[in-house]
């Protein structure tokens, strides 16, 4: 089931996609004590969405609505640096470690699909970091790895787009360039887990303009999805809800000669075939009306 948060005709709502895909079952409406996808989440009612979603007609087609950002309301969001095969080697200091790079993103940061990615006026330096992203589905602390899918609600895809030169503003600190006002982004929708497969046979895939930048399976990440849950479980309670962006792969526009950074008009696609595509436009923030 994919499960989407947008607006129709002015309307905040969530829906499921139809099994074609070009059509929405509008779930808010079906299900109007759970106004969003987060509501759902956070209640352990998913079961009852499948249930309303059914063999159900269409509410309205999926070329009408806005997309926004797939949680609305993620308590924490939780990101992992450095995580992919070669990435070490992409920076200056190249050592490796047993434990992974944490930092957070706030919501604010985040956008949907199909909106623009917006680069700030204090930087050109805008960068895309395409992602698979973990949605929490069950509460857990110190969750067994082995047990990690079964609090896993489904995945979806992240831009977690960074401003390159904010993050050099002091060590051991990357919060001030990771954190600009929708500079990264989160959908087109979240994918429940019972759809997904092995983790290690996803390849994600990131296009700028058409060109492939980044390509790389989940079978290459140091820390697997599963030891994430694990280990950021046993500092803190996960809750349904929240997001992991799990890492990604080499090619950044930071690391290619010369940098290449993001500009407005470019387009920027991130694409695992079980998900879907994540598409941002990008602009400055100086246009925005």
């Amino acid at each position: 089931m994919k499960l989407i948060t947008c607006r129709h005709e002015g309307r905040s709502t969530w829906g499921a996609v139809t099994e074609a895909g070009k059509g929405v079952i509008d779930l808010g409406r079906r299900l109007p004590d759970l106004p969003d996808l987060s509501t759902a989440l956070e209640s352990g009612r998913l079961d009852e969405a499948r249930a309303a979603a059914g063999w159900a007609e269409a509410d309205f087609e999926l070329s009408d609505v806005v997309y926004e950002r797939t949680i609305p309301r993620p308590g924490k969001i939780l990101c992992i640096g450095v995580n992919y095969g070669g990435r070490s080697a992409e920076y200056t200091d190249a050592s490796t470690s047993n434990k992974p790079s944490v930092f957070v993103r706030f919501p604010g940061s985040l956008t949907g699909h199909n909106q623009s990615l917006v680069r700030p006026p204090e930087s050109s330096q805008l960068d895309y970091e395409g992602e698979i992203v973990a949605i929490i589905g069950k509460r857990g602390r110190r969750i067994p790895q082995a047990e990690a899918r079964e609090h896993i609600a489904g995945l979806s895809l992240g831009n977690e787009g960074s401003i390159r030169d904010w993050l050099r503003h002091g060590k051991f600190n990357v919060t001030q360039g990771k954190n600009w006002e929708r500079s990264g982004s989160m959908g087109p929708w979240m994918v429940t887990l019972d759809e997904i497969g092995d983790f290690e046979n996803l390849r994600l895939q990131t296009h700028v303009n058409g060109e492939l930048r980044q390509d790389d399976t989940v079978a290459s990440m140091a820390f697997p999805i599963e030891f994430q849950i694990a280990y950021l479980s046993t500092f803190i309670t996960l809750e349904p809800g929240d997001a992991i962006y799990t890492g990604t792969p080499t090619g950044a526009g930071a690391h290619l000669e010369p940098p290449q950074w993001l500009e407005p008009g470019d387009i920027v696609e991130v694409s695992v075939d079980e998900i879907g595509t994540l598409r941002n436009t990008i602009q400055d923030e100086d246009s925005l009306e």
